[in-house]
Parts: C-alpha cells; structure tokens; sequence
C-alpha cells in the first residue's frame, strides 16, 4: 500500500447557516481493505459543488451525509486494488467518492476516465464530467435556446455558467453573463466570448439598468444559479415563453432562515414562462451524445474551459466556501494526489 493511513474529512454535525467549516473533523485511519465486488480507489482530484454544502444539511436527491461518516462528494481517482471484475488496478474513475485520500466502491456510480492525448485529466472533472453535461442538457434540453434569442446565465464565471454561455453563442444567440466582480466580467467577454457581463456587486438598480443596456431584445432563455434577489431583478426582463433551466439556487444554501423568493412570480404566468428543475443525475445515460458534439468543440478551440486548482486535502473546507464567497474562476477542484504517469 502506498500511505499507511487515510486522512479523511468527517460530518460532525448539521451545518448552520454558513458556518459548515465547523462541522467537518479531520480524522486519519489506516487505509481500508476491498471486501467481496469492492474497489479501493485513490483519489486524485476532488469537485468542489455547491450541493456538497446541500448533502451536509439534508437530503435532497440523495441522502444527507450521515453524522460521523467521510463527507462525500464527486471524484476523479485511480484503482489501486480490485475485488470487482468491473474494475482493474490502473483503471481511472469517476463518480461519488469520500473526502479521503482513499475511498471503497462497490463500483456503482463509478464510470471510467479515458485517457485522450493531449487532453489533461482535468478536463474530466469539468467539461468533460458533470459540469459539461450540467450545463449542455441543462440549456440545450430545457432551455431550448433558438438562433438569435438572448441566453443569461446568474453565476457565469462558475463551472457550469462559464459553459452555458458558450453552448448559447455555439447555437448563435447572445449570450449574458451576471458574475460578481469586474475582472470575471472581462474574462467572460473578453476570453470566453460573451457578448456582455454585468457585475451584480453594485446592486439592485444598477444591475437592473445593466440588463436593460445588454438585453435590449429581453431574455429568452435564464438560466437560474443563484436565485434571490438577482432573480427577481432579471424577472422583469423575461420574454413572452420564456424558459427557466434552473439548475441551483446558490444564494439560499448558507441561509440561517429561509430567505425571500422573487417577488414579482406573477410575471411568469402572464408572460407564459416555464421554469424547469433539473439534476444532472437526469442525463448520465446521454453522457455520449454531450461527448461526441462537445469534443470537436474542444478539438478546435472554440469551447474554453478553465479549472481552478487548490493543492491537498486539507484545503477541502475552505475551498467549498470560495463557492459562496465568489472566490473562483471556472471549475474548482482540490487536487489531492499526484496523476498517474500517461
């Protein structure tokens, strides 16, 4: 075995408000042994996702992670032992996994990772995993974008609205990113090829003149990160049938209380808007149809993508919360172990 103990992060209590930092105890114990169908995995790189803070609290579309066990979230790794045919060591996985350096599998949920040259690993833990599939289906099956329709997109600089706004200009519409800070505003525009992006920051009345200024046709397609009162603000705005893939409401995660929704719903039943829920759990098995047309996308340039890095283990808490204090750019992972040689 190459380490003599498991270093792991534990849910010690139920999170209140935002303070989920105190609710997770290091612990480190000796590195588990494979039973009967199970793989021990090493964990390479670790997602940082909103809904990890969601599955400390409670159940949602999975359950809450149990009191006293490894909080868990999603993994890319590699198999070091194997006691499922499914699996070999070498193999590189992604799927739920422990906050750890090594986790056990009973191999469900677990899918493999190609290795594509001149594609970085990483690429798998955003536009190429979850997060590319979050936001292709989240816009493209909900949103049903048109040529020339007008796509916002709250938390644009995030992992998933960095990818929405893309696939909305890769479908010829306009594309609107609402972010908070005025340097990922310009990056939005000036890297990712937004046709525009407004910093939230300043408020209320300025967002909302923003908006007026960078939707001058209205808003087609919103798709929803954030919720709160950039919501409401955005509201006003919407278009006769508009749609709503509404994929997060990030704003109400670290609520001690439950926050006010949008005041101004009725303009959803006038203007004949559909909003839709999603998870991304919903598209697993359309995996391959994302892939084969986002990886010409990639091959020639005309998708970016952008991974965050924070370095060890022990940064997992404090990374979760760049999440919500808007301290990242792109996907953000906590790397955790070194890749394995090509």
């Amino acid at each position: 075995m190459t380490a003599r103990t498991n270093r792991q992060w534990i849910l010690t209590a139920r999170p209140q408000g935002d303070a989920f930092e105190d609710c997770l105890a290091w612990r480190e114990q000796p590195v588990p042994e494979p039973g009967p169908d199970q793989v021990l995995v090493r964990t390479i790189y670790l997602s940082m996702d909103p809904s990890n803070r969601i599955w400390m609290q409670q159940a949602s579309y999975i359950p809450a992670v149990p009191l006293g066990e490894p909080m868990w979230g999603v993994i890319l790794g590699e198999v070091v032992e194997s006691r499922n045919p499914r699996f070999r060591p070498g193999d590189l996985v992604t799927g739920m996994g422990a906050w750890a350096d090594y986790c056990l599998s009973d191999g469900k949920g677990l899918g493999p990772v190609p290795r594509i040259p001149g594609l970085p690993l990483q690429a798998f833990t955003g536009v190429l995993g979850p997060t590319g599939l979050t936001a292709y289906f989240g816009l493209y099956d909900i949103g049903r974008p048109q040529p020339g329709e007008t796509v916002v997109v709250t938390a644009a600089a995030g992992a998933v609205g960095s990818m929405v706004g893309q696939f909305a200009k890769l479908r010829g519409c306009r594309a609107v990113g609402i972010c908070g800070s005025d340097e990922k505003a310009r990056w939005l525009v000036e890297e990712l090829g937004f046709d525009a992006a407004l910093n939230y920051r300043g408020g209320p009345a300025e967002l909302r003149r923003g908006l007026k200024a960078a939707c001058p046709s209205g808003i087609d397609v919103y798709f929803e990160n954030v919720g709160g009162w950039i919501s409401e603000v955005a509201y006003g705005f919407l278009n006769l049938r508009a749609r709503i893939p509404l994929c997060g409401l990030i704003s109400q995660y670290n609520a001690a209380e439950p926050q006010p929704g949008p005041r101004n719903m009725d303009i959803l039943l006038v203007r004949r808007c559909r909003m839709e829920g999603f998870i991304v759990l919903d598209y697993m098995d359309r995996a391959g149809e994302m892939l084969r047309e986002v990886g010409p996308w990639l091959a020639d340039g005309r998708l970016k993508w952008k991974v965050d890095v924070d370095h060890g283990l022990e940064t997992a808490p404090r990374s979760l919360r760049k999440l919500f204090s808007g301290g990242n750019t792109g996907k953000l992972v906590v790397q955790v172990g070194e890749e394995p040689a090509a």
